[in-house]
Order: C-alpha cells, then structure tokens, then sequence
C-alpha cells in the first residue's frame, strides 16, 4: 500500500519555483555588492598608486635640487668661447636657463678625475629640467633629465647675506654665492608648490 505523505502534513523535497526565485534574488543582490566592491578597491587602489607616484616625483625634485645647492661652490667656468661666467646665475622668472651653478661632491671615476659639474636648470615647453654637462668649462653636449611635466609657472626667488629676497641673482662679485633658493611650481600633477632650498650647506 502506498502511502500519501501529504495526508499527514510532510511535503515531498525539494524547493519551490518562490523559494528558487527569492534565492536566486539574494545571489544576483550579493553578486552586485561584490562586484560594486571589488570596483570600488580597483579605483582606490589607482588613486593612491596615482598619489604615491606624484609624491614620489615631488620627492625626487626635492632630493635633486638639496643636493645639486647645498654642494654649489664658488667656482668661475667658461663657455665654448672662452668667457669667464659666474660661479652661480640666477635668471628672472620667464628666462629660458632658470638657474646655473657649479657643484662639487660629484664622484669623478678616478683620481684624477675632477668632483665638479655643471648644472641648469630650465623650463622648456612645460618641462622642469635639468641638464648636467660632462665639463665645468667648454659647451659640451649636457645630459638633459625630466624632473616635472606640466609645469605651467615656475618661479625663483634668492636670499642674500643680509636676509632680503632677490627675483634674480647677478652679483658684482661673480663668486658669490646666495644663501638660500625659493623655488615655487605650479603644475597639473600637483599644483602650487613651494621649496625652499640651502646654497652651499654642505661646504
């Protein structure tokens, strides 16, 4: 004899079509915050790759620009012509060449090899950039680096020994030195920034 198991109140198992539909809601609702989620980290995670590589690239210039002032000597060079230039240059705002100097601590490869260089730094089509020349003297061809992109301002500013700011640096004495750089940039990547900067702190 078979029996009716639904004549004493038991189902037969299984799941409903309801049951089947509300579970496959909840899959497809969790589904979605997982995916809204992951999306989420995705562009937090590029935002901060983003912001680590604009402080990084700030880090960098900082580090560049400490060292190449801090090791500026008084120093006279010449150019491919002969002429004695001072041993540190400072241009007004807008000039091509923003700043030129002489810096020593630069390893030389050898004993006899000279510590010295000479550097520039300029603003060229939106470029912060540097350019490092093989000799102190002559107008060989500089080794020219990228610093900062976009650049749309760049402004120098340069201490003296009594305290006061000058817009450009041209002593009567061609060794003399400042004793310290404003440098302020205003770029896409970072917007306005200000540094300031020792001259000849490790001599």
């Amino acid at each position: 004899m078979i029996r009716d198991s639904s004549k004493d109140g038991h189902r037969a198992s299984g799941f409903t079509l309801v049951e089947m539909l509300i579970a496959l809601t909840i899959f497809g609702m969790l589904t979605a915050a997982g995916v809204a989620l992951l999306s989420v980290t995705a562009r937090t995670q590029q935002t901060a790759d983003r912001l680590l590589a604009e402080l990084g690239e700030l880090r960098a210039v900082q580090a560049l620009v400490t060292a190449d002032l801090a090791q500026a000597v008084p120093r006279l060079h010449r150019d491919r012509a002969g002429n004695a230039l001072p041993a540190f240059s400072g241009a007004a705002s807008g000039e091509p060449v923003s700043l030129a100097l002489v810096r020593g601590g630069v390893d030389g490869g050898g004993a006899r090899q000279s510590t010295l260089q000479r550097v520039e730094y300029r603003l060229q089509e939106g470029r912060l950039e540097r350019l490092a020349y093989p000799q102190v003297d002559g107008a060989d061809g500089p080794v020219v680096v990228t610093l900062l992109r976009g650049v749309r301002q760049l402004r120098l500013r340069y201490r003296d020994e009594e305290g006061g700011w000058q817009s450009d640096w041209a002593p009567t004495d061609p060794t003399r030195l400042p004793r310290a750089v404003e440098l302020v940039t205003d770029s896409e990547a970072h917007g306005l920034v200000r540094q300031l900067f020792l001259v000849g702190a490790a001599l």
